[in-house]
């Protein structure tokens, strides 16, 4: 990977693969797979894609990194924590797993703008060899079920919080997600109008439709989606149709492509063995209806959520481990994508937004 290409990688939930999958992710990911052979509690044991001394050999040097806990009413069906003080636990043993990479020097928190243009320096501009510099990690909390009140995101933003999706799967106390018809709840207005106040970044993704408009019309601030596709090309209500794509587009928001299959082919069903195979070149076909949308190539990105509950069962045929991400220049090339349109897709569409975001 001697040409290999900066990239930041918009959403990777590594404290998640850490805290709750009990994986080591200082070690090599040939490593991980190997001492969970014989594991069959989660079910991509054995097909991780993600660990620190991968996104090094990827130059993935920055990532946005999230806490993820949900909360679950009584009687629902989506696994999750009995209540929001529980969830919140669980989200700040996850932040300690984060400190804990800190201090091993394996990772560095970006908060505002001096410390993403050092961070950025030491990884495109200075010399010495990629496995020794630490990756970078922007913190976003997918899902603001643990945010027992307002408060509590205050005490998020103080230890460096700088990105929230209200919503994940299910109906959420905030806004409805994935595979709902509900909008934002009261409680959810008050989360974006905090949010703006404080400069959080608001990420769209997992909004159902409802939500998704009404956070449009109660959030000025910036917004992004960290890992979503399109609609037109895989029609589920958990990826973007064109009108919210382009609403996006006119708020200079950046759109990161997810590399989950069923996201990416038409049809994919989960642990079924005939399925059409998802490639790389499938991802490009999601970030291109982007470009073709926006007429030009300065709001699609990646937003790979790998290991994100799934592993390669799930992922791209031709992608072993995330240092494969370096292959989608290569593809973009070929369907004849510029050089410096290769490069904001990789890394220069997000490190945009976040320059703008943080002044």
């Amino acid at each position: 990977m001697n040409n290999s290409t900066f990239i930041i990688d918009s959403h990777l939930d590594l404290a998640m693969n850490a805290i709750e999958w009990n994986r080591d992710l200082r070690k090599p990911v040939a490593e991980i797979r190997q001492r969970e052979i014989g594991l069959h509690d989660k079910p991509d044991r054995g097909n991780n894609t993600v660990a620190l001394p991968e996104l090094r050999k990827g130059k993935i040097g920055l990532v946005v990194a999230t806490q993820i806990a949900r909360y679950v009413a009584p009687g629902s069906e989506l696994p999750g924590y009995n209540s929001p003080e529980i969830a919140w636990g669980i989200t700040q043993a996850q932040l300690s797993w984060y400190r804990a990479m800190e201090d091993a020097k394996e990772m560095v928190q970006i908060t505002n703008a001096q410390q993403l243009n050092e961070h950025i320096s030491l990884w495109i501009n200075e010399d010495g060899a990629d496995e020794r510099k630490p990756v970078g990690y922007i913190l976003s909390l997918e899902g603001a079920d643990s945010l027992i009140n307002l408060n509590y995101l205050h005490k998020a933003y103080g230890y460096g919080l700088r990105a929230c999706g209200p919503a994940h799967y299910g109906p959420g106390r905030y806004a409805g997600g994935t595979s709902t018809e509900v909008g934002l709840t009261p409680d959810g207005i008050k989360l974006l109008q905090e949010m703006e106040r404080l400069g959080v970044i608001l990420d769209l993704t997992h909004l159902s439709d409802e939500a998704f408009w009404q956070a449009l019309d109660h959030f000025g601030g910036h917004v992004i989606a960290s890992h979503n596709n399109c609609r037109a090309l895989v029609p589920h209500q958990r990826q973007f149709d064109n009108r919210q794509i382009r609403a996006i587009i006119d708020r200079d928001g950046v759109i990161g492509a997810a590399l989950d299959n069923w996201m990416l082919v038409p049809g994919w069903v989960r642990g079924r063995r005939d399925n059409q195979p998802a490639t790389l070149k499938d991802v490009t076909d999601h970030i291109d209806h982007i470009c073709q949308l926006a007429g030009d190539a300065e709001h699609a990105a990646i937003g790979s959520d790998l290991d994100g509950g799934f592993g390669r069962e799930q992922s791209p045929a031709d992608l072993d481990t995330i240092a494969d991400l370096q292959r989608l220049g290569e593809i973009l090339a070929k369907r004849g994508y510029r050089m410096e349109d290769i490069s904001l897709i990789m890394y220069g569409n997000w490190l945009r937004l976040l320059r703008r975001a943080w002044g």
